[in-house]
């Protein structure tokens, strides 16, 4: 299989044998953030589960993506991304297996939030790719590790209750659930034996300093320090849907507690990040080294839109195509509803190939411009439209959308190579943001008022991008022994 740009099926190139092992990986840990959510219904019926109780677990299950893509974005960047990998998918394997062989409501919780931590895996990879392909093919290459390792959240919706039903029996979705996790150890070491953090004789290039991204201007860490308040935020949203009169798994003192606990938190990773950048606000930095933060703020709106819409749109198109169309049951609306994550194995890698061809500004504004096109159409939508027509527009959006995050993350690499994984960190936790708040919207809205705010949020994320600088020419990086590399950036 060749995309023009390189051969996928030449496996004796190292740098393609690598780019398989990484999306494969990041499927597993999406097959682990998902092994659940098609089997919710035996989990609820096996331990008695309230639906309160249920909305709590699949509520948990993406709240500590948002920190935990910040944390093992850092993770990656200082100790690279073989062992990180690889220590991660041996963590989320034990939890998986606490989780499947949890025998009431306190332990399920507690294993589910701690496994928001596997969804995490998709920054690790952006590192790895960006350390192998050229800037000429990172789009593309970023774009089938991402599309092709998102298609894990799919593969276990569809897998997931066959297997369960293989194994049989009240338990059989325990036993599903396990099996998943000793995948996850059986690829750990495949992993690990397989895997290089670069290509022979490349430096792996690392932050002087970890705990927080490193700025080079003065601006720029005023603009970091706001830019890290709505993943904050957003978590207190998630504390808020969890408490007295929404979910009720938290009590109003634990409540008031996670709230001023997340200020806490807000507080020192600013007193952190102060720490990194002292001496570049007292004495600054040489303009070889400077690269500009307006550049990831960017990136990480993008981000909140595109795979924010997408994350929210997963979880509201069923209910939205049965509660629309007359004469639909489950199944069917089901199927029209997977046919939006599933565009991801095309469109995703068709982004990054248009970023790299084609300015990588022009390219993310036109996909974003299609979002605003698409959602406004969608929210027009009701039950006389005939089904092909609504979902030629679903398409749209889907496409639109994945094929902007691709094109988001050919970018992410081109900003600075030594904190990449920090960079694409944090557009990704952008992403589950964008997430919480569109799927937040929709608890006060109809569903045409939810398209329509996120037709909106597009039209304000085109105008934004339309900032973004062009990358162009080469970026500068301290080898370990002091001298200069310039890596070439178009």
């Amino acid at each position: 299989m060749s995309t023009g740009d390189f051969n996928l099926l030449d496996l004796k190139d190292e740098r393609i044998r690598t780019l398989h092992f990484a999306w494969l990986a990041f499927f597993v840990t999406f097959v682990l953030w998902f092994n659940h959510a098609s089997l919710m219904v035996h989990i609820r019926d096996s331990l008695g589960l309230s639906r309160q109780e249920v909305g709590a677990i699949l509520t948990l299950n993406v709240a500590l993506t948002i920190p935990a893509r910040i944390l093992v974005g850092m993770w990656v960047d200082r100790y690279g991304p073989r062992i990180v990998f690889t220590g991660l998918l041996v963590v989320s394997a034990f939890l998986c297996f606490a989780f499947a062989f949890a025998q009431n409501f306190e332990t399920l919780a507690l294993t589910r939030a701690a496994l928001g931590f596997v969804g995490a895996g998709f920054v690790i990879g952006i590192r790895l790719v960006s350390e192998w392909f050229p800037a000429r093919q990172v789009g593309l290459a970023q774009g089938i590790y991402g599309g092709w390792g998102n298609f894990g959240s799919a593969a276990a919706a569809v897998a997931m209750p066959i297997v369960a039903l293989q194994f049989g029996g009240d338990d059989g979705w325990r036993w599903a659930i396990a099996t998943t996790g000793v995948i996850a150890l059986v690829y750990a070491a495949i992993f690990y034996r397989s895997v290089r953090n670069t290509p022979k004789g490349s430096t792996y290039f690392k932050p002087s300093r970890t705990g927080g991204l490193e700025v080079t201007s003065r601006r720029d860490f005023y603009f970091y320090v706001l830019m890290s308040l709505p993943m904050y935020l957003a978590l207190s949203v998630v504390a808020w849907k969890l408490s007295p009169g929404n979910i009720d798994l938290l009590d109003t003192t634990t409540t008031y507690f996670v709230y001023a606990l997340l200020a806490a938190l807000y507080s020192a990773q600013v007193c952190r990040a102060f720490t990194i950048n002292r001496e570049m606000l007292k004495s600054g930095v040489p303009e070889l080294y400077r690269y500009s933060f307006k550049q990831v703020a960017i990136l990480d709106v993008s981000y909140f839109v595109t795979f924010g819409s997408e994350l929210a749109m997963v979880s509201v198109l069923p209910l939205f195509f049965l509660e629309t169309f007359e004469g639909l049951d489950a199944m069917q609306a089901g199927f029209f509803a997977a046919l939006f994550p599933l565009m991801n194995l095309v469109a995703r890698p068709a982004g990054g190939w248009i970023s790299d061809r084609l300015s990588r500004r022009a390219s993310l504004s036109a996909l974003i411009g299609g979002l605003v096109i698409g959602y406004a159409i969608l929210s027009r939508v009701d039950g006389s439209w005939p089904m092909g027509l609504a979902i030629a527009v679903l398409l749209l959006c889907s496409v639109c959308g994945q094929a902007g995050s691709g094109a988001v993350f050919g970018m992410v690499p081109l900003v600075q190579r030594r904190m990449t994984g920090q960079i694409a960190g944090m557009a990704g936790a952008y992403g589950n943001v964008g997430g919480v708040v569109f799927l937040t919207v929709l608890s006060f809205v109809d569903y045409a008022s939810f398209f329509l705010v996120i037709s909106a949020t597009a039209a304000l994320c085109f105008v934004v991008v339309r900032f973004m600088d062009e990358p162009e020419g080469h970026m500068a990086e301290i080898r370990e022994d002091g001298t200069v590399e310039l890596i070439e950036v178009t």
